[in-house]
Protein backbone atom coordinates (compact mmCIF):
# COMPACT_ATOMS: atom_id res chain seq x y z
CA UNK A 1 0.00 0.00 0.00
CA UNK A 2 1.13 3.52 -0.79
CA UNK A 3 -0.23 6.32 1.40
CA UNK A 4 -0.08 10.09 1.35
CA UNK A 5 -2.11 12.26 3.75
CA UNK A 6 -5.14 9.97 3.84
CA UNK A 7 -4.99 8.52 7.31
CA UNK A 8 -8.74 7.92 7.63
CA UNK A 9 -8.72 5.73 4.52
CA UNK A 10 -5.53 3.94 5.55
CA UNK A 11 -7.04 3.22 8.95
CA UNK A 12 -10.10 1.57 7.40
CA UNK A 13 -8.04 -0.45 4.93
CA UNK A 14 -5.54 -1.75 7.49
CA UNK A 15 -8.38 -2.59 9.89
CA UNK A 16 -9.95 -4.76 7.18
CA UNK A 17 -6.62 -6.36 6.36
CA UNK A 18 -6.16 -7.19 10.04
CA UNK A 19 -9.25 -9.40 9.78
CA UNK A 20 -7.73 -11.61 7.07
CA UNK A 21 -6.91 -15.06 8.36
CA UNK A 22 -4.21 -15.96 5.82
CA UNK A 23 -1.22 -16.76 8.05
CA UNK A 24 1.79 -16.19 5.80
CA UNK A 25 1.03 -12.55 5.12
CA UNK A 26 3.32 -9.52 5.17
CA UNK A 27 1.74 -6.07 5.03
CA UNK A 28 3.88 -3.19 3.78
CA UNK A 29 2.87 0.46 3.78
CA UNK A 30 5.07 2.98 1.99
CA UNK A 31 4.42 6.50 3.23
CA UNK A 32 5.00 9.19 0.62
CA UNK A 33 5.93 12.01 2.97
CA UNK A 34 2.58 12.40 4.74
CA UNK A 35 2.11 15.41 7.02
CA UNK A 36 -1.12 14.24 8.70
CA UNK A 37 0.48 11.93 11.27
CA UNK A 38 -0.05 8.75 9.25
CA UNK A 39 3.39 7.36 10.13
CA UNK A 40 2.88 7.72 13.89
CA UNK A 41 -0.65 6.35 13.75
CA UNK A 42 0.40 3.30 11.74
CA UNK A 43 3.17 2.49 14.24
CA UNK A 44 0.87 2.87 17.22
CA UNK A 45 -2.28 1.18 15.91
CA UNK A 46 -0.88 -1.38 13.47
CA UNK A 47 2.51 -2.48 14.86
CA UNK A 48 2.47 -5.60 12.63
CA UNK A 49 2.76 -3.42 9.52
CA UNK A 50 6.16 -2.95 7.91
CA UNK A 51 6.32 0.84 7.44
CA UNK A 52 8.69 2.34 4.88
CA UNK A 53 9.03 6.12 4.84
CA UNK A 54 9.94 7.70 1.51
CA UNK A 55 10.33 11.09 3.19
CA UNK A 56 9.02 13.04 0.19
CA UNK A 57 6.22 12.53 -2.30
CA UNK A 58 7.75 10.32 -5.00
CA UNK A 59 4.43 9.50 -6.63
CA UNK A 60 4.01 5.89 -7.78
CA UNK A 61 7.80 5.41 -7.67
CA UNK A 62 7.48 4.98 -3.90
CA UNK A 63 5.54 1.76 -4.52
CA UNK A 64 8.80 0.28 -5.77
CA UNK A 65 10.36 0.65 -2.32
CA UNK A 66 7.68 -1.69 -1.01
CA UNK A 67 7.87 -4.07 -3.96
CA UNK A 68 11.62 -4.44 -3.50
CA UNK A 69 11.30 -4.96 0.27
CA UNK A 70 8.55 -7.59 -0.03
CA UNK A 71 9.77 -11.01 1.06
CA UNK A 72 6.92 -13.00 -0.44
CA UNK A 73 6.76 -14.81 -3.74
CA UNK A 74 3.60 -12.91 -4.65
CA UNK A 75 2.60 -9.28 -4.15
CA UNK A 76 -0.90 -7.90 -3.76
CA UNK A 77 -1.06 -4.25 -4.84
CA UNK A 78 -3.71 -2.03 -3.22
CA UNK A 79 -4.42 1.68 -2.84
CA UNK A 80 -4.55 3.44 0.51
CA UNK A 81 -8.34 3.35 0.22
CA UNK A 82 -8.75 -0.26 -0.91
CA UNK A 83 -8.49 -3.69 0.69
CA UNK A 84 -9.01 -7.32 -0.37
CA UNK A 85 -11.94 -9.50 0.64
CA UNK A 86 -11.01 -11.93 3.42
CA UNK A 87 -10.80 -15.01 1.22
CA UNK A 88 -9.18 -13.41 -1.81
CA UNK A 89 -5.52 -13.77 -0.84
CA UNK A 90 -5.77 -17.52 -0.31
CA UNK A 91 -7.60 -17.88 -3.61
CA UNK A 92 -5.01 -15.75 -5.38
CA UNK A 93 -2.15 -17.93 -4.12
CA UNK A 94 -3.94 -21.04 -5.36
CA UNK A 95 -4.41 -19.57 -8.83
CA UNK A 96 -0.74 -18.65 -9.12
CA UNK A 97 0.26 -22.12 -7.90
CA UNK A 98 -1.89 -23.84 -10.50
CA UNK A 99 -0.64 -21.82 -13.49
CA UNK A 100 3.09 -21.00 -13.77
CA UNK A 101 2.47 -18.70 -16.76
CA UNK A 102 0.01 -16.55 -14.83
CA UNK A 103 1.81 -13.25 -14.22
CA UNK A 104 -1.00 -11.05 -12.90
CA UNK A 105 -4.32 -11.77 -11.18
CA UNK A 106 -6.64 -8.85 -11.87
CA UNK A 107 -9.14 -8.46 -9.02
CA UNK A 108 -12.81 -7.52 -9.27
CA UNK A 109 -12.55 -4.04 -7.71
CA UNK A 110 -15.87 -3.09 -6.13
CA UNK A 111 -17.27 -0.06 -4.37
CA UNK A 112 -16.38 -0.23 -0.68
CA UNK A 113 -19.60 1.60 0.19
CA UNK A 114 -21.45 -1.60 -0.75
CA UNK A 115 -19.23 -3.83 1.39
CA UNK A 116 -21.89 -4.81 3.92
CA UNK A 117 -24.35 -5.72 1.18
CA UNK A 118 -22.03 -7.86 -0.94
CA UNK A 119 -19.31 -9.12 1.42
CA UNK A 120 -21.12 -12.32 2.43
CA UNK A 121 -21.81 -13.43 -1.12
CA UNK A 122 -18.37 -12.26 -2.24
CA UNK A 123 -16.50 -14.29 0.35
CA UNK A 124 -18.41 -17.43 -0.57
CA UNK A 125 -18.33 -16.83 -4.31
CA UNK A 126 -18.48 -19.98 -6.41
CA UNK A 127 -17.90 -18.30 -9.77
CA UNK A 128 -14.21 -18.81 -10.48
CA UNK A 129 -14.04 -18.77 -14.26
CA UNK A 130 -11.33 -16.37 -15.39
CA UNK A 131 -11.24 -14.17 -18.42
CA UNK A 132 -8.25 -12.99 -20.41
CA UNK A 133 -7.29 -9.42 -19.59
CA UNK A 134 -4.85 -6.93 -21.09
CA UNK A 135 -4.45 -4.86 -17.96
CA UNK A 136 -5.13 -4.57 -14.26
CA UNK A 137 -6.38 -2.09 -11.69
CA UNK A 138 -3.80 -1.03 -9.12
CA UNK A 139 -6.49 -0.87 -6.44
CA UNK A 140 -6.46 -4.67 -6.42
CA UNK A 141 -4.03 -6.88 -8.35
CA UNK A 142 -1.75 -9.79 -7.54
CA UNK A 143 1.61 -10.20 -9.28
CA UNK A 144 4.51 -12.63 -9.21
CA UNK A 145 7.38 -10.72 -7.64
CA UNK A 146 10.05 -12.25 -9.88
CA UNK A 147 8.11 -11.30 -13.02
CA UNK A 148 7.36 -7.84 -11.67
CA UNK A 149 11.03 -7.32 -10.88
CA UNK A 150 12.07 -8.35 -14.39
CA UNK A 151 10.01 -5.52 -15.88
CA UNK A 152 11.39 -3.01 -13.37
CA UNK A 153 8.27 -2.64 -11.21
CA UNK A 154 6.32 0.62 -11.73
CA UNK A 155 7.81 3.30 -14.04
CA UNK A 156 8.80 5.90 -11.45
CA UNK A 157 9.23 8.62 -14.05
CA UNK A 158 5.47 8.57 -14.69
CA UNK A 159 4.76 9.92 -11.16
CA UNK A 160 1.00 9.28 -11.56
CA UNK A 161 -1.19 7.24 -13.91
CA UNK A 162 -0.62 4.84 -16.82
CA UNK A 163 1.81 2.81 -14.71
CA UNK A 164 -0.36 -0.32 -14.84
CA UNK A 165 -0.57 -0.10 -18.64
CA UNK A 166 3.20 0.23 -18.93
CA UNK A 167 3.76 -2.84 -16.74
CA UNK A 168 1.06 -4.82 -18.55
CA UNK A 169 2.78 -4.36 -21.91
CA UNK A 170 6.10 -5.57 -20.57
CA UNK A 171 4.65 -8.48 -18.59
CA UNK A 172 2.80 -9.71 -21.67
CA UNK A 173 5.99 -9.28 -23.71
CA UNK A 174 7.68 -11.76 -21.36
CA UNK A 175 4.99 -14.30 -22.23
CA UNK A 176 3.04 -14.18 -18.96
CA UNK A 177 -0.74 -13.92 -18.84
CA UNK A 178 -2.88 -11.30 -17.16
CA UNK A 179 -6.24 -12.73 -16.11
CA UNK A 180 -9.31 -11.31 -14.44
CA UNK A 181 -10.90 -13.49 -11.74
CA UNK A 182 -14.41 -12.62 -10.49
CA UNK A 183 -13.84 -14.46 -7.21
CA UNK A 184 -10.81 -12.33 -6.35
CA UNK A 185 -12.41 -9.23 -4.87
CA UNK A 186 -11.07 -5.94 -3.59
CA UNK A 187 -13.08 -3.07 -2.20
CA UNK A 188 -12.19 0.48 -3.18
CA UNK A 189 -13.55 3.76 -1.86
CA UNK A 190 -15.14 5.45 -4.84
CA UNK A 191 -15.38 9.24 -5.11
CA UNK A 192 -18.96 10.49 -4.81
CA UNK A 193 -18.40 12.53 -7.94
CA UNK A 194 -15.58 13.18 -10.34
CA UNK A 195 -13.18 15.75 -8.96
CA UNK A 196 -12.04 18.15 -11.67
CA UNK A 197 -8.29 18.53 -11.39
CA UNK A 198 -5.38 19.28 -13.68
CA UNK A 199 -3.38 16.31 -12.38
CA UNK A 200 -5.27 13.49 -14.09
CA UNK A 201 -5.51 14.98 -17.61
CA UNK A 202 -1.92 16.24 -17.43
CA UNK A 203 -0.26 13.03 -16.27
CA UNK A 204 -2.48 10.74 -18.34
CA UNK A 205 -1.63 12.76 -21.46
CA UNK A 206 2.09 13.11 -20.85
CA UNK A 207 2.47 9.49 -19.81
CA UNK A 208 0.57 8.27 -22.86
CA UNK A 209 3.36 9.75 -24.98
CA UNK A 210 6.03 8.20 -22.78
CA UNK A 211 4.29 4.83 -22.76
CA UNK A 212 4.27 4.55 -26.55
CA UNK A 213 7.82 5.90 -26.88
CA UNK A 214 9.10 3.36 -24.35
CA UNK A 215 7.18 0.31 -25.50
CA UNK A 216 5.80 0.54 -29.04
CA UNK A 217 7.66 -0.55 -32.18
CA UNK A 218 8.92 2.41 -34.21
CA UNK A 219 6.11 2.46 -36.79
CA UNK A 220 3.41 2.28 -34.12
CA UNK A 221 5.15 4.88 -31.98
CA UNK A 222 5.35 7.37 -34.86
CA UNK A 223 1.72 6.84 -35.83
CA UNK A 224 0.41 7.20 -32.28
CA UNK A 225 2.62 10.22 -31.58
CA UNK A 226 1.17 12.08 -34.55
CA UNK A 227 -2.38 11.10 -33.64
CA UNK A 228 -1.95 11.93 -29.95
CA UNK A 229 -0.36 15.30 -30.75
CA UNK A 230 -3.26 16.22 -33.01
CA UNK A 231 -5.73 15.22 -30.31
CA UNK A 232 -3.94 17.45 -27.78
CA UNK A 233 -4.48 20.53 -29.92
CA UNK A 234 -8.00 19.56 -30.97
CA UNK A 235 -9.30 18.89 -27.46
CA UNK A 236 -7.56 21.96 -26.08
CA UNK A 237 -9.70 24.06 -28.39
CA UNK A 238 -12.79 21.93 -27.83
CA UNK A 239 -12.59 22.08 -24.04
CA UNK A 240 -11.02 25.55 -23.65
CA UNK A 241 -7.97 24.35 -21.74
CA UNK A 242 -4.20 24.44 -22.23
CA UNK A 243 -3.56 21.36 -20.05
CA UNK A 244 -3.21 18.94 -22.97
CA UNK A 245 -0.76 21.18 -24.83
CA UNK A 246 1.17 21.67 -21.60
CA UNK A 247 1.38 17.88 -21.19
CA UNK A 248 2.46 17.49 -24.82
CA UNK A 249 5.36 19.91 -24.42
CA UNK A 250 6.30 18.36 -21.07
CA UNK A 251 6.53 14.94 -22.71
CA UNK A 252 8.93 16.20 -25.39
CA UNK A 253 10.89 18.52 -23.10
CA UNK A 254 11.53 15.78 -20.52
CA UNK A 255 12.04 12.92 -22.97
CA UNK A 256 15.50 12.33 -21.49
CA UNK A 257 13.81 10.70 -18.50
CA UNK A 258 12.82 7.74 -20.68
CA UNK A 259 15.50 7.89 -23.38
CA UNK A 260 17.43 4.96 -21.93
CA UNK A 261 14.31 2.99 -21.06
CA UNK A 262 13.02 2.32 -24.56
CA UNK A 263 12.56 -1.39 -25.16
CA UNK A 264 9.92 -2.06 -27.84
CA UNK A 265 7.62 -4.98 -27.14
CA UNK A 266 6.57 -7.48 -29.77
CA UNK A 267 4.12 -6.32 -32.43
CA UNK A 268 1.51 -8.90 -31.44
CA UNK A 269 1.58 -7.60 -27.86
CA UNK A 270 0.74 -4.08 -29.09
CA UNK A 271 -1.98 -5.50 -31.32
CA UNK A 272 -3.68 -7.40 -28.49
CA UNK A 273 -3.53 -4.66 -25.88
CA UNK A 274 -6.32 -2.13 -25.50
CA UNK A 275 -4.41 0.75 -23.97
CA UNK A 276 -6.74 3.74 -23.33
CA UNK A 277 -4.43 6.35 -24.84
CA UNK A 278 -7.27 8.82 -25.37
CA UNK A 279 -8.87 8.52 -21.95
CA UNK A 280 -7.04 11.68 -20.95
CA UNK A 281 -9.25 13.82 -23.18
CA UNK A 282 -12.46 12.99 -21.28
CA UNK A 283 -11.72 14.59 -17.92
CA UNK A 284 -12.93 18.11 -18.71
CA UNK A 285 -16.11 17.08 -20.50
Amino acid sequence: MLCWNRWDDVNVSLSRIDEIDYSNLETIVVDNGSTDGSQRNIREQFPWVKLIEAGINLGIEAYNLGFEAAEGEYILIIDDDSYPAKESIGRMIQKFSEDPKLGVCAFDVRNADDYDQVAKTSNSASTTQSSYSTGFNGAGAGVRKDVFKKVGFYPGEFFLYMNEADCSLRIRDLGYEIRFFPDLIAYHKMAAKNRKSWRAPFYYTRNSFWLIWKNYPTSNALKETISLSFQCFYHSMEQFTFIYIKALFSAFWNVSKIAKKRFPVKQDVVNEMRIPLYLCFTFYR
